[in-house]
C-alpha cells in the first residue's frame, strides 16, 4: 500500500530505497520523526540535484571544471587564497564583475568555468559563451531582427561568463562588434555578475572589436566595480605537451640499451 502511494505521488527515489530504509529502521529503531526526515531527505536531495543539472544545461557549460582539479602548485601566478575566496561567490551577490587576464594556457578558463559550475550548484541563473560565439549570435540577430531577444539571453542571467575574449581575431574586421559587446556589458552593468577571460590587453581591445571609441566606454564599464586578476605564469598545455613528448624519447633510449642493461 505504501509503495502504491509513493507511485501515485511519483516519489520514485523513496520508492527505490524504501525496502533498504525499512530494514535500517527495523534494525536501529529510530524515532518516527527521524525516520520520516531520513526518507524525505532522499527525495529532497534528488530534487536539488535535478535543479542543479537543469541550471548547468541552461548555462550551456561545455565542460565541468572543478577548482579541486586546478594545479595551484604548478601555476604559481595564481593566488589560491584569492580564488578560494571568490569560490564563496560573495562577489556575485554584490553584482561585481570578474576579469581574468593572461596568456593562453594559464588557467583562466578553468577557474572561470569552475566558478560558474559552483554558481549553478547554488541555483544561480548562469550562462556561458565565448566572445566569438556571442558576437556571431548577436550579429545574426541584427540580420533577422531578433537582436532584442538574443541580447536578453546575455543580459538576463545573474551570472554571465564571456570566455576567450580576443582568441578569435576574425571578429576585429567588423566595427559593429564593439557596439554589440557594449550593449551586453551596459545591460548588465551593476545588475549582474559578469565574468570575462581574455588573453589581450585592454589597450588592444579596440582593435579586436573594430571600434576603439566605443571600446573605451565598454572597457570603462567592464573594469568599474570588477575584480581584476592577471595571471602571469607558465602554460599548463605546454607543460603537458613537453611531458608527452618526453616519454617517446625515454622509451627510445630504453630500447637502445644493451639487453643486459634493460633486464638488470
Amino acid at each position: 500500500m505504501i509503495k502504491g502511494h509513493l507511485q501515485t505521488l511519483k516519489l520514485k527515489k523513496i520508492l527505490a530505497k524504501l525496502d533498504s530504509e525499512m530494514a535500517w529502521a527495523a534494525q536501529n529503531n529510530p524515532p518516527p520523526s527521524e525516520f520520516l526526515e531520513r526518507i524525505l531527505a532522499i527525495e529532497a536531495q534528488d530534487l536539488v540535484d535535478r535543479r542543479i543539472e537543469r541550471r548547468i544545461r541552461e548555462a550551456k557549460l561545455p565542460d565541468r571544471k572543478l577548482l579541486a582539479e586546478f594545479d595551484f602548485k604548478f601555476q604559481t601566478g595564481v593566488d589560491k587564497a584569492q580564488i578560494m575566496e571568490l569560490a564563496k561567490l560573495d562577489f556575485v551577490a554584490r553584482k561585481q564583475g570578474l576579469i581574468l587576464a593572461g596568456a593562453s594556457g594559464t588557467g583562466k578558463s578553468h577557474i572561470a568555468k569552475a566558478l560558474l559550475l559552483l554558481a549553478c550548484a547554488k541555483s544561480y541563473r548562469c550562462r556561458y559563451t565565448t566572445g566569438g560565439s556571442m558576437l556571431t549570435d548577436l550579429m545574426a540577430g541584427l540580420a533577422d531582427n531578433s537582436i532584442q531577444k538574443r541580447l536578453k539571453q546575455y543580459t538576463a542571467p545573474e551570472i554571465l561568463l564571456i570566455d576567450e575574449v580576443g582568441l578569435d581575431r576574425l571578429e576585429q574586421h567588423e566595427a559593429r562588434h564593439a557596439g554589440l559587446f557594449h550593449k551586453v556589458i551596459d545591460g548588465r552593468y551593476c545588475k549582474g555578475a559578469t565574468l570575462v577571460t581574455t588573453n589581450i590587453d585592454f589597450k588592444d581591445l579596440g582593435d579586436y572589436l573594430g571600434d576603439p571609441v566605443t571600446t573605451t566606454a565598454l572597457v570603462d564599464r567592464m573594469i568599474h566595480h570588477s575584480i581584476l586578476i592577471t595571471i602571469q605564469g607558465p602554460s599548463w598545455r605546454m607543460h603537458e605537451s613537453r611531458k608527452l613528448n618526453a616519454k617517446p624519447k625515454e622509451q627510445k633510449t630504453q630500447k637502445n640499451l644493451p639487453i643486459e642493461s634493460q633486464t638488470a
